[in-house]
């Protein structure tokens, strides 16, 4: 037999000297990673610019955490919301997570969405009886040129009613087991040389897992709007906030299988250049002039706890309540608008769940229960320890020195009287302590009593201070 130019003892030396230096060698590859992007398109072809730069000169792996739609009408409208899924495929994402927002348009939609989705979907923690969705994995794992192998698990928040945040009725047919109890299991069971989690499930989680368990090596979060660059416990914690203003870029360093280091940084989108290709794209997906008619105006500028309190105001009018509630979460403009014109799409980018008003009859003894339990909610953690139902009739929260509830004054409203209330879709349907009488679900769409509202009584002018306080007062 011919033997090749090194063999022998040396030959095998040299031979295993080269593989120990391919193993040992440096390397290097990027994350770069959004969170909540809530259908926004501004910032779209700047991030597209960006993932270029990046691939440019890196290996770089792009990623999302989840809740891609609900936030704007130009995809909320679309088909099949088809949009975003356009747009990432044009992007070039390479793994995500679900967050809640995801399934707000339905099994069906989201199903057939990701069957358009040239990227991976994982899920961990849910599991489904049906046939739908039933393609979407735990974990997704990517390897680097380097041979360095990625594993990118995906887990989306869980309630007491054991699903995430929404209406029930999206959720049917579906499991959701804790996301931190599936997290650990599946680091566990990973073998890879980097362990990235895409949580949706809130950094007020994220940090009590991480603290509890450090078995990750990086975290990319979402749900809570946060701008995050944090590590804990080891595990490198990054979140960019909401509607595509930053992308999270994790470099991470390697020596063969070894991480060296990781840096996590939030860069701010405005920095780059708009992509010619991704702003085709964005244009076409906004030529729909039926979203640019002008339905009324503002007579002033508003914030969030303005357009808070206008949404009470609507819904207890148009109801013929006594009290209109609206929960903070359900007005999505959190910045509020300006004086001047307002449009369908903005109408619609302020309240994109397509929900519908319950009415009932309440006691003061019932809403004072509501808003404490509320507010001392300890499983959702981003609806509580603050004003989260805004109302038309005002009232106090009285709190301990340790920010618990115990009370609520109503000075206008009489105890034992039974007041016809209007309350939003999303409370009503779940909310855990919500009681009531003769509730009825009405079949009429709050967007609809929106548009109606501006038409008949533009300009509109709103107070921007709120009916609802928060006291301290010693128990």
């Amino acid at each position: 037999m011919k033997k090749g130019k090194y063999s022998g003892t040396f030959g095998s030396f040299i031979v295993f000297g080269f593989l120990m230096y391919i193993m040992l060698s440096p390397s290097e590859f990027v994350i770069l990673s959004t969170n909540d992007m809530h259908a926004s398109l501004e910032n779209m072809s700047r991030l597209a610019t960006a993932v270029k730069e990046c691939r440019d000169t890196v290996f770089t792996i792009v990623v999302d955490a989840g809740d891609r739609w609900t936030g704007n009408a130009y995809v909320d409208l679309a088909e099949g919301r088809l949009p975003m899924i356009r747009l990432m495929n044009a992007v070039g994402y390479d793994v995500a997570a679900l967050g809640n927002h995801d399934f707000d348009p339905g099994q069906k939609v989201l199903d057939e969405a990701l069957d358009k989705a040239d990227f991976e979907v994982v899920c961990a923690n849910m599991t489904t009886t049906g046939e739908l969705l039933d393609d979407v994995d735990a974990c997704k794992r990517i390897e680097t040129p380097a041979g360095v192998a990625v594993d990118f698990v995906g887990v989306v928040t869980s309630y007491a009613n054991g699903h995430p945040d929404g209406n029930d009725v999206n959720f049917e047919g579906l499991k959701f087991e804790d996301p931190q109890l599936v997290a650990k299991r599946e680091c566990e069971d990973s073998n890879a040389d980097v362990k990235v989690l895409l949580s949706h499930m809130g950094d007020d989680r994220d940090f009590e897992m991480v603290a509890q368990y450090g078995g990750y090596d990086i975290l990319i979060g979402g749900h809570t709007h946060k701008l995050l660059d944090t590590v804990v416990n080891g595990t490198v914690i990054g979140q960019t906030q909401r509607k595509l203003k930053y992308v999270g870029a994790t470099k991470v360093k390697m020596r063969g299988s070894k991480i060296v280091n990781i840096e996590y940084e939030n860069i701010p989108l405005k920095g780059y250049a708009p992509d010619a290709e991704i702003e085709a794209i964005v244009k076409d997906i906004e030529a729909n002039p039926a979203l640019k008619e002008v339905v009324g105006s503002m007579a002033n500028a508003t914030n969030h706890v303005g357009l808070c309190n206008l949404q009470t105001k609507i819904i207890k009018e148009a109801m013929g309540a006594d009290i209109g509630i609206y929960h903070r979460g359900g007005v999505r403009i959190i910045e509020g608008l300006p004086q001047g014109d307002v449009t369908i799409k903005t109408l619609f980018d302020n309240e994109p769940f397509f929900s519908q008003v319950h009415t009932a009859e309440m006691t003061p003894a019932q809403l004072r229960k509501l808003i404490i339990e509320k507010y001392n909610d300890t499983v959702n953690a981003k609806e509580s320890h603050c004003v989260d139902l805004y109302a038309t009739t005002p009232y106090r929260i009285i709190v301990d020195e340790n920010d618990m509830a115990y009370d609520v004054e109503f000075p206008r409203l009489k105890e034992g009287v039974k007041y016809r209330v209007a309350v939003a879709d999303y409370v009503a349907r779940n909310y855990a302590h919500f009681e009531c009488e003769n509730e009825v679900r009405q079949p009429v769409l709050v967007y609809d009593l929106d548009v109606a509202y501006f038409k008949q009584n533009s300009p509109v002018k709103v107070s921007n201070e709120s009916l609802q306080r928060v006291v301290v007062r010693k128990k």
